[in-house]
């Protein structure tokens, strides 16, 4: 895509977005209301979570039909109308792109369901399963009585895994990629693009989570695949992709999206999100931010550009997760914002995040609609924990966090600070072509500086998330350029959850 590294996204999830004709579930027209403040923002693409036809079993991630939209969103009409209102207002718009499995009320799976259809090899079918354990808890493979057999899916039995050994499949996602971009999208966010390539269905080495996953993880034909749907559709559009990608390494991260290799532009990795859990992200710890610091200066250290974001569709809310002291919700949410705005990478910003959105209050599991917290409460019951923990996992966790209605009046200084911080990256080049360099991380303080070159100008970056005042000496002739706390002079120290963007004092400025 044309200055791809000048953008920057804003994920929306639809149901819960914008409601246009008051029944409750957002819609595109909602969308469409909403596109003049997301560009008044900043925004310069909208990654939408899918509008598929979907039985919504798990919130239209099980797609029963790639080319229409579902009727809860609108209509085809619709999404033609808002992909060119958004261009007009220099907007694009990413689709997500779901090809590890389809609804098992896809056409495709149903016919798979006759032994004598050419789509029986689109999807896994075996008279045996294999040990294979699924992401959403329970075994991987679930028997159909009208197949005639076991079924594999990696995610719900809702979920049936695609079988890409079958070439048909491949140009199957080929013909709807191209549908889509002919419409004239931007792009697509693909969806645990690294697990779609199953290189044998062998038992897997017994594990606590995810029993075979070394049979799928990152394999050679992922990148086979990869690079395929980069030279047969991809490259023949302006547009670039950003894949959610399970269990990376930067090495693997840097296979998948490094340019000379032309699979993804970037990709979502989560070893930052996992540093306040241990093994799953079920098992919360308490939070750190010297360890979490650490994986983000690792992976802006290892990787040449990559995509920035703190929240999404199935995280927790950063302003509660990554704050620890309540009193300081909105001084932390605004010096987190400075940090995603300032690194070097694509920021993606989750819908709420930019009001200081923080999680839902839930009292019961009659309040939760997620279906992988009910798979993972039913299973924590059943391996012996307690009712009172079993909540008290899902409560912290769930993705319901994520999928609510956002109070759009939240916190409007928060929403001012984000609006300083993206005019700030659009002017200033060095924070977005600027080179990285690690400073110190030390006591909740994270320091680091961008710079295009040692006689250009300098910015350094202090981020506190403590809640008490870190002394600090930028040294240097530096001074403030910007504070979250709106302060023009510096005393030698950051304020409890502040930001700080210093500048040389002989460059210059704003």
């Amino acid at each position: 895509m044309t200055d791809l590294e000048r953008k920057i996204v804003y994920q929306i999830y639809p149901m819960s977005f914008a409601d246009s004709n008051g029944d409750g579930i957002g819609d595109l027209q909602g969308i469409i209301a909403e596109l003049e403040r997301l560009a008044r923002l900043g925004i310069d693409i909208i990654w939408l979570s899918p509008v598929y036809k979907s039985p919504w079993f798990d919130n239209g991630y099980d797609i029963s039909d790639y080319c229409q939209i579902d009727p809860r969103f609108g209509t085809m009409e619709d999404m033609d109308e808002l992909i060119v209102r958004a261009r007009e207002l220099g907007i694009g718009v990413v689709m997500d792109l779901v090809i590890n499995h389809t609804s098992d009320q896809h056409e495709w799976f149903i016919k798979s369901k006759d032994p004598s259809s050419k789509y029986r090899n689109y999807y896994f079918w075996r008279e045996q399963p294999n040990n294979w354990t699924s992401f959403f808890g329970g075994p991987a493979w679930s028997y159909d009585k009208e197949g005639g057999g076991y079924y594999l899916h990696l995610f719900a039995p809702q979920q049936p895994d695609l079988d890409y050994h079958d070439p048909g499949v491949i140009d199957e996602i080929k013909n709807i990629m191209k549908f889509w971009l002919d419409k004239g999208i931007a792009g697509f966010r693909c969806d645990v693009i690294n697990i779609i390539w199953k290189e044998s269905l062998d038992d897997g080495r017994r594990s606590l989570i995810l029993t075979g996953r070394e049979h799928y993880l990152s394999k050679d034909g992922t990148h086979d695949i990869l690079k395929e749907l980069r030279r047969d559709v991809l490259s023949k559009y302006d547009c670039f992709t950003v894949g959610e990608t399970v269990f990376v390494d930067t090495d693997m991260a840097r296979d998948l999206c490094a340019p000379e290799r032309s699979e993804l532009d970037m990709v979502f990795s989560f070893e930052h999100m996992e540093t306040d859990q241990i093994i799953v992200k079920w098992f919360k710890t308490r939070f750190h931010p010297n360890k979490f610091f650490h994986v983000i200066s690792k992976w802006q250290k290892a990787i040449g550009w990559n995509a920035l974001y703190l929240e999404n569709h199935d995280q927790p809310r950063s302003a509660s997760r990554f704050i620890r002291d309540a009193d300081f919700r909105s001084e932390g949410t605004k010096a987190l914002a400075m940090m995603l705005l300032t690194l070097r990478g694509t920021p993606f910003i989750y819908q709420g995040q930019e009001v200081g959105t923080g999680n839902r209050e839930l009292k019961s599991m009659q309040d939760i609609r997620d279906v992988e917290s009910h798979n993972i409460y039913a299973l924590a019951r059943k391996i012996g924990f307690p009712k009172w923990l079993a909540w008290r996992i899902i409560k912290r966790t769930t993705r319901d966090h994520a999928r609510s209605p956002v109070d759009w009046q939240n916190d409007t200084d928060v929403l001012e600070t984000y609006r300083d911080l993206i005019r700030f990256r659009k002017e200033l080049p060095v924070l977005i072509y600027g080179k990285y360099n690690e400073v110190l991380i030390r006591g909740g303080l994270f320091v680091y500086d961008r710079f295009l070159d040692e006689k250009s100008i300098r910015i350094r970056v202090a981020i506190s998330l403590g809640s008490k005042p870190v002394r600090y000496d930028p040294g240097m002739a530096m001074a403030i350029f910007y504070s979250t706390y709106g302060r023009k002079e510096y005393d030698g120290a950051l304020k409890p959850y502040e930001g700080i963007m210093f500048i040389d004092e002989q460059s210059s400025g704003r």
